[in-house]
């Protein structure tokens, strides 16, 4: 059990907006937006219940625009692919939504 609170946030206003715009947009991005959503829940309850992504995967551009040392994948619905990182003090853990994309602009993200 994890003793520190766990907090969850966007890299971005401009991200946090996109995924607030979601939910007010067509059916299927209702839809993500709440599999989004289940997945800031599970990150709060857990935040390494998704697939930790080896360092040597990692895309350059996440090391230079974030300073991220670790890199997270949580699966969500419709091979739709969250990618989040870690940060933590003394005081709490938080969780930073990255962006997410379809499996197929994953794929092109990570060069798989």
């Amino acid at each position: 059990m994890i003793a520190k609170p766990v907090n969850v946030a966007f890299i971005s206003q401009k991200l946090k907006g996109q995924f607030e715009s979601l939910n007010s947009g067509k059916f299927e991005d209702q839809q993500l937006y709440k599999f989004i959503g289940r997945a800031l829940d599970d990150i709060k309850k857990d935040p390494t219940c998704g697939i930790k992504i080896p360092k040597k995967l990692w895309p350059k551009e996440y090391i230079q625009s974030y300073g991220i040392t670790n890199l997270w994948k949580y699966d969500l619905p419709n091979a739709w692919r969250l990618i989040y990182t870690l940060e933590s003090d003394e005081v709490r853990i938080v969780g930073i939504v990255l962006e997410w994309f379809s499996h197929k602009d994953y794929e092109k993200k990570f060069n798989y």
